[in-house]
């Protein structure tokens, strides 16, 4: 560019005339476009000298040039923030075009004036200027790139913290089920002992009576705890046998109950809400030896001390 431009610039040169007209010249001086006047702390704002001669056409063109280089240098550093915003690059379009036609308005009086080296000067910044608005052009590009990467690692960081907040909520959950399981299993030996306790215990004299309401007493708020804590009892005599929440032990004759009924409960089942704690062992009918004739009752309401829901010191049935 610089090379075509210094051809036409000897093309161009003024010949000595030969007639008695003056050589013209060209005007004294040239404003800088309304842009670069004004206060001088600013990119538009900044007021060029006046072109008067060659040597002030070069002053120019440097202080142009440097202008230039402090508004790049004002774009990296104090409005890099701004890059993200969508009129950044009309701004610097703007800016880039009117110092391009004030350049090329100098580069014009330059060459009518045949000063070679102003010529030269403002080749070399045009060309500058072309190389600076590529770079800040890339510059905006891979900011905008960043930009577009960063929000997507955002976003993805932000669903796996939520995925992991609610493994973790679940984690918390199932933790605590699990010790409230494991510390209910190991109460149960101690409801076993107090019904035992409770069905062979048989007061006599007052004392004994009066020690066994105090024994009632602490069962009594042994099983409200029980209670609360949604335990309840697995019901058993007159049910029909279920795989589920019973385990047989044996299988008898009875005229009272049909085939598949439970007859005897021997070892107690309790639930925690939904869940089975302990299964409970009972003794499935077999049905009665004559098969022709048929049992006395389907199904009994009798049940264990601890069953009975009216039982102000027994864990409420299933």
């Amino acid at each position: 560019m610089a090379t075509s431009f210094s051809n036409h610039l000897v093309s161009f040169c003024p010949r000595p005339s030969t007639s008695g007209r003056h050589p013209r010249t060209a005007p004294t001086s040239m404003e800088a476009p309304v842009c670069f006047q004004g206060n001088p702390s600013g990119w538009r704002r900044r007021h060029l000298p006046v072109l008067s001669s060659p040597s002030v056409a070069r002053r120019s063109l440097k202080a142009a040039v440097k202008f230039s280089e402090s508004d790049t240098k004002t774009i990296d550093g104090e409005e890099d923030n701004q890059v993200r915003e969508n009129n950044f690059a009309d701004n610097g379009e703007q800016k880039v075009s009117s110092t391009m036609k004030f350049l090329i308005q100098a580069y014009k009086k330059a060459v009518l004036s045949g000063d070679g080296k102003s010529v030269t000067d403002i080749e070399v910044a045009i060309c500058g200027m072309g190389k600076e608005r590529d770079e800040l052009f890339n510059k905006v590009t891979e900011v905008t790139a960043e930009i577009a990467s960063g929000k997507e690692k955002f976003l993805r960081v932000n669903a796996d913290l939520e995925n992991f907040r609610k493994r973790s909520e679940k984690d918390r959950l199932s933790f605590t089920s699990d010790i409230q399981r494991d510390l209910i299993e190991s109460l149960l030996p101690i409801v076993d002992s107090f019904e035992q306790s409770r069905q062979q215990i048989k007061p006599e004299t007052e004392k004994e009576k009066k020690l066994d309401t105090s024994y009632q007493g602490i069962y009594k708020q042994f099983v409200e705890i029980l209670r609360s804590l949604r335990v309840a009892v697995i019901e058993t005599v007159g049910k029909q046998f279920d795989p589920l929440m019973h385990e047989a032990i044996g299988r008898v004759e009875s005229h009272k109950y049909k085939e598949g009924f439970i007859v005897e409960e021997v070892s107690r089942g309790f639930l925690l809400g939904d869940q089975i704690l302990r299964p409970a062992k009972v003794k499935v009918s077999a049905g009665p030896a004559d098969k022709n004739s048929p049992p006395e009752a389907e199904e009994s309401t009798e049940q264990p001390p601890l069953a009975a829901g009216s039982d102000e010191g027994s864990v409420s049935s299933h």
